[in-house]
This record gives C-alpha cells, sequence and structure tokens, in this order.
C-alpha cells in the first residue's frame, strides 16, 4: 500500500511540473514579459530544472515499479512508459538544450530569432516540443495505468 502510494506521488510530481512548466509557466513568461531574449532564458532555465526533476522522478519510478506487487505485464508496460519518459527528457536536455543554447549564446543580446541560425533554432525548438508532447502524453498514460 505504501509503495503504491508512493508511485502515485511520483507520477504525480512527474506529469504535472511539466505540464506546468511547460503548458502554463512558460507560455506565461513569452505573453508577459516584453523581453523575448528574457523570456527564452527564464525558460531555458525553468526547462533545465524540470529536466532534472523528470530524471529524478525517472530512476524513483523504476525503482518503485521493481518492488511492486502488480501484475508483471502490467509492470512491463509501466516501466516501458517512464523509460520512454526519461528517453525524451535526455533527448532534449542532453541532445537538444545543449545546441539551443550554444546558438543563444552566439546571437549575442538581439536574441537568437534576429540571428542567422534562427531557422536553425526553429527546427531545433520544434524537434524539442515534439518530444515534450511526447513526454507529457505519456506522463498522462502512467497516471491512467498506475
Amino acid at each position: 500500500m505504501l509503495l503504491m502510494r508512493a508511485r502515485w506521488l511520483v507520477a504525480t510530481l512527474w506529469a504535472g511540473s511539466l505540464w506546468t512548466v511547460g503548458y502554463l509557466v512558460a507560455p506565461t513568461l513569452f505573453a508577459t514579459l516584453s523581453d523575448r531574449v528574457l523570456a527564452g532564458t527564464v525558460a531555458a532555465s525553468m526547462f533545465r530544472s524540470e529536466a532534472w526533476l523528470s530524471i529524478a522522478c525517472a530512476l524513483l519510478m523504476l525503482a518503485l515499479l521493481q518492488g511492486a506487487s502488480i501484475e508483471a505485464g502490467r509492470r512491463r508496460g509501466l516501466c516501458w512508459i517512464a523509460t520512454a519518459m526519461l528517453a525524451c527528457t535526455l533527448v532534449i536536455h542532453l541532445g537538444l538544450q545543449p545546441m539551443m543554447a550554444a546558438l543563444r549564446e552566439t546571437a549575442g543580446a538581439a536574441g537568437v530569432l534576429e540571428s542567422a541560425a534562427r531557422a536553425r533554432f526553429g527546427m531545433l525548438h520544434g524537434v524539442s516540443s515534439v518530444f515534450y508532447l511526447l513526454q507529457s502524453v505519456l506522463a498522462g498514460l502512467l497516471i491512467v495505468r498506475l
């Protein structure tokens, strides 16, 4: 019973943080701040923190599932979902975000959207958004299947 509650707590924290940062906080930053470079910098910092929280939640969830007294097929499915969510985080945080940060850095004070790297940044941002959306959908699936 305690392990089940811990799994629910971790899944809720994980999904809630993903949905809050990605679909509430980041859009609010861009809608509220007149300086898009500042909004992007703050959003990038928040997504970095979210990535570390996601990694911690994934590892904790996988550990909690190993000791779970649930049917093997269901446990395997839940482990697959948590692993896929972790993979999305790693692709974004270790693969795409460093490239986007480098483009922001080389763009200077005018911002990446005013630089020659605008198209490349837009493509990386789009790919990152698709992985984030996939992770967000998987988070809902994790909660439903728990």
